[in-house]
């Protein structure tokens, strides 16, 4: 049962916007950023909502490498692809423009791809694919991140968490999503894992002794440090095939890196030569394709929500009560959540209180 207090979706993006405006974001695009926070809380995916807001942004942005006003650059482009430059703006604004631009694309010529350079922490990956199924569309997105993952074999975090996500429009009342790190969990669940001041569990995270990290704290700083590394999707070795996450990192890195010759692997630490903090320079991609210019958007949604629907109803393992498909999980906690709000822990109400009092904003919330 929940116990943590609810903050109303209204309350919490007009307090989110506002801070952003404080820091130097645009109107228009502090609504976008605030907006995808709440989409990752509105699904449960609370290690990228507003757990995230107070440390990855706004703090970066004051800070200084971070910048607020996000420089929208188009380096290159087709008919069907373009390269653009974020200049280390904000990497939700970026984001959103570039899945945009895909959707602009597939709706002339049936498939669009963007290539972002220069960028930053984008969110949930789910977001952008979502604003393709919503056009009917199959969305495609993935981008690199900071050194996390260990290659099989391995104890060095080299590779990001990398997420490679889908998204299909279905006959549903919700799209099919599939929205998860190549690793066995990533950093911001760690992170979350801190600050609920809850043990990481063991096999998530490799010591350079090769022994499993529990400690999340501990980890964190080891991460920085680059002295642990999480497992790849699979686990430690081949025994699980922690080979094919391994792998499926890799296509992200080089997919969100060599299509617009941005940083890759121990260049996106965050840090230069004397350990001082800089932009991270990510890359991501983004990819639309129209389902209608296929046999049409009906017909693919049909037969999409025909195969989700037979995999729910295939049979049971002893004791578990139903199958679910992606996306379904989301569904249900936005269902439950919509009329209450987001669950805001006691770390995350410091923050707000402590952000609200900085910038002198009138908001007052449920759990004061």
């Amino acid at each position: 049962m929940e116990t943590r207090p609810y903050v109303p979706w209204d309350l919490i993006g007009d307090f989110m916007t506002a801070v952003f405006e404080k820091v130097g974001v645009p109107r228009d695009e502090a609504e976008i950023c605030a907006e995808i926070l709440m989409e990752s809380d509105r699904r449960g995916i609370e290690s990228h909502g507003c757990n995230r807001f107070k440390p990855i942004y706004i703090d970066r942005i004051i800070e200084g490498v971070l910048k607020p006003v996000t420089e929208f650059e188009i380096l290159k482009e087709t008919p069907t692809t373009a390269v653009v430059d974020g200049h280390d703006g904000m990497g939700m604004v970026v984001g959103y423009k570039s899945m945009a631009m895909a959707i602009e694309k597939a709706k002339k010529y049936g498939m669009g791809m963007v290539a972002a350079r220069n960028s930053s922490h984008y969110g949930i990956a789910g977001y952008y694919v979502t604003m393709a199924t919503k056009e009917n569309m199959i969305g495609i997105t993935g981008t690199n991140a900071r050194p996390s993952i260990a290659p099989t074999f391995g104890v060095e975090n080299m590779l990001g968490t990398n997420p490679l996500t889908f998204g299909f429009p279905t006959d549903e009342e919700f799209p099919f999503v599939l929205d998860c790190a190549t690793s066995i969990t990533q950093r911001g669940k760690i992170e979350y894992f801190a600050r609920e001041g809850k043990e990481t569990p063991a096999g998530m995270v490799i010591g350079h002794d090769g022994k499993p990290m529990t400690d999340s704290a501990a980890i964190l700083d080891a991460l920085v440090k680059g002295t642990a590394a999480l497992a790849p999707l699979g686990g430690i070795g081949e025994d699980l095939a922690g080979y094919k996450g391994y792998g499926y990192a890799t296509v992200v890195e080089i997919l969100s890196a060599a299509l617009q010759a941005g940083s890759y692997l121990k260049m996106l630490t965050g840090r230069d030569e004397h350990g001082e903090k800089i932009p991270y320079h990510l890359g991501h991609f983004f990819i639309a394709i129209d389902t209608e210019a296929f046999l049409g958007a009906e017909t693919f949604k049909k037969t999409a929500g025909d195969i989700l629907r037979a995999l729910r109803a295939s049979a049971l393992a002893p004791g578990a009560e139903r199958i679910y498909t992606a996306g379904e999980k989301e569904y249900l906690t936005w269902l439950e959540r919509k009329d209450k709000g987001v669950p805001v822990g006691e770390a995350v109400q410091k923050e707000f209180i402590e952000l609200r009092d900085r910038f002198n904003l009138p908001h007052r919330f449920p759990f004061e």
